[in-house]
């Protein structure tokens, strides 16, 4: 039997901490739920590699969906630096993994995600570990979900060529965005992760580390805002 538990504890100690992720509450909540719960059952013993794992495969030309990598996502998060009393927008949470660990360090979190079969496994996932202060919701990742905003932390999890004015406008005064934005077309699964703050009504963002992370769907490569 694969002893889950020892994994997310070697996931934590060589893969996050060797990498400058150092926010307790972050690790704690990677060290304790589990990813395993969120891959399909043929990978399950592959939950805590480093690196991506494909949870839904490419159909009809849209790019398949995957986990980001445990130590993309924890640097991302820890970029953003979520407060317990922020709300947070999880674009691209496809089975819901990304979701789960921000539940554990924000008030509320709504996962977003274009793809039915993947919203319902988010959603499923979500209530059997009894994460009440979060939701999934269906729509397309570029439009976000302002019905719900503005938000205090937005995730895009995935590259992107550019981040669109629409997500940015989402964020409140001091809110925070984080992606990983692909330097060309000719690697869409390399860039640097970026981080945008609102100021004054503006968002301006900064790049802060290499990153890897496969491209989210229905992300024009027409730029959309200027770095």
């Amino acid at each position: 039997m694969i002893d889950f538990e020892r994994q997310r504890l070697t996931m934590v100690e060589s893969q996050l901490r060797p990498n400058e992720v150092t926010d307790t509450r972050l690790l704690a909540a990677m060290r304790t739920l589990p990813r395993e719960r969120f891959v399909p059952l043929s990978l399950k013993k592959l939950a805590y590699m480093d690196e991506g794992i494909e949870v839904f495969p490419a159909i009809d030309g849209a790019p398949a969906r995957f986990l980001l990598a445990p130590m993309v996502l924890a640097r991302l998060v820890q970029l953003a630096v979520v407060e317990p009393h922020d709300t947070v927008l999880d674009v691209g949470c496809a089975t819901g993994y990304s979701t789960a660990v921000l539940a554990r360090l924000g008030r509320s979190v709504l996962g977003l995600e274009p793809e039915p079969e993947l919203a319902k496994a988010a959603g499923l996932a979500l209530r059997e570990l009894d994460i009440a202060n979060a939701e999934i919701v269906k729509g397309a990742l570029a439009k976000g979900y302002p019905e719900a905003g503005p938000y205090d932390v937005i995730l895009l999890n995935g590259s992107v060529p550019t981040v669109p004015e629409t997500l940015l406008a989402q964020l409140k005064e001091e809110g925070r965005l984080v992606a990983v934005v692909r330097g060309s077309a000719n690697n869409a699964s390399q860039g640097k992760a970026y981080l945008f703050v609102k100021a004054d009504g503006e968002a301006s963002g900064l790049p802060h580390f290499d990153a890897g992370a496969r491209p989210l769907p229905g992300f024009a490569p027409e730029p959309s805002f200027a770095f």
